[in-house]
């Protein structure tokens, strides 16, 4: 799961998450559901049955995951997507006193600091919150946002690209600057891509403020191509995805998802017994989305409701074929393919999101700076 502009998953579509499927996690033609339909605001005071949930593009479930949960609740949900993740970030601050409905999905550890120190959202502990894994949990005395999905932005390498040559693919920030993987890379914009960020800051905490200028002067040498967004990067460039091979792209390397990988197979057809893509697990930087109660939520009791359902067993279970990203509840079951072909790294880098408020327009101007010029 960036700066004004940026997208989940390099722009319309996982940009996010991210994919955004995956639409931006995985770009591989997932269709995208729209809610129960409108982008009307739907709500009102707090004795509304209608509530509304705001989110970037990528936001995606089962049909009947969600209807079951307006039976039981007695709301009926209607989802208001407003662009990419940044796009839809911005426009909520820019509209907090006025909000365009009553809970927001998608804001990740790259803008949190930007949503809080703005206002956008008011306290409400979620019903599960303490299902949450530790490792995810943020606002603990506040409990402005909920944890819902995490995912790992990694570098994903075509398999059939390096058994060929016989080349072990790389496996870390260190070996994408070795001389033999010289023009292999393909990222993104850090600028205008969610991916594209998360890899700049995965530099930026692996090798801290004063090295990752450094590092990437290394890479740029070493020939790292950057283009605009995930869709162009995975699906147009990457030899390994199955619209890269189409595209005829020629980058054996790219940034994109440990989720990638299981949606190579989960959408081929016929299904390969192994998936074509693999993951640097020493790439990887850690992205999580939060949702939180809108700050002047017309419907503020049917928007807890709703964020109570965001973090319940059977929505956890159903996000990760629809927005390819991971569970953040302890004991939620992730598919088989997800087990096998793309499990999230044991140690993605990570950055406290104030960190990240602090440095981001910083680190983004400089490295636009030093790799695009």
């Amino acid at each position: 799961m960036s700066t004004t502009g940026t997208t989940r998953n390099g722009g319309t579509g996982r940009t996010v998450l991210r994919v955004t499927a995956l639409a931006a996690a995985t770009g591989l033609g997932l269709a995208v559901l729209s809610g129960c339909g409108s982008s009307d605001s739907g709500s009102g005071d707090d004795g509304s049955r209608t509530v509304t949930l705001v989110s970037h593009d990528s936001f995606a479930y089962t049909k009947d995951v969600l209807k079951a949960f307006e039976k039981e609740s007695g709301y009926k949900v209607r989802v208001l997507k407003d662009g990419d993740a940044g796009q839809a970030v911005n426009k909520a601050i820019l509209t907090k006193d006025n909000p365009q409905g009553d809970v927001f999905f998608g804001v990740d550890n790259t803008l949190l600091s930007r949503a809080l120190d703005n206002g956008l959202f008011q306290p409400y502990e979620a019903r599960y919150s303490d299902s949450v894994l530790p490792e995810y949990r943020v606002d603990r005395d506040k409990h402005r946002v909920t944890p819902i999905d995490s995912g790992d932005v990694c570098v994903n390498y075509d398999k059939a690209y390096f058994s060929e040559r016989k080349l072990a693919p790389p496996t870390s920030f260190d070996d994408l600057v070795k001389p033999a993987y010289k023009d292999l890379l393909v990222t993104e914009n850090a600028s205008t891509s969610s991916p594209g960020l998360g890899f700049l800051l995965g530099t930026a905490a692996k090798y801290g403020d004063t090295g990752w200028e450094g590092y990437w002067k290394k890479l740029k040498a070493n020939g790292v191509k950057v283009v605009d967004g995930w869709e162009q990067a995975y699906n147009e460039e990457f030899s390994g995805s199955a619209g890269g091979r189409k595209a005829k792209g020629d980058r054996p390397l790219v940034v994109s998802y440990a989720s990638s990988p299981p949606a190579e197979v989960i959408y081929a057809d016929p299904k390969p017994k192994t998936a074509p893509t693999g993951v640097a697990d020493g790439t990887c930087f850690q992205q999580v989305e939060y949702a939180g109660l809108l700050s002047h939520a017309g419907n503020s009791k049917g928007g807890k409701a709703l964020i109570d359902f965001l973090l319940s067993k059977r929505f956890q279970e159903d996000m990760p074929l629809n927005m390819f990203v991971y569970p953040v509840r302890e004991g939620v079951q992730v598919p088989q393919e997800f087990e096998k072909f793309g499990p999230q790294a044991e140690d993605p880098e990570t950055l406290d999101p104030a960190r990240i408020a602090g440095h981001r327009d910083e680190w983004v101007k400089s490295w636009t700076s030093l790799v695009l010029k």
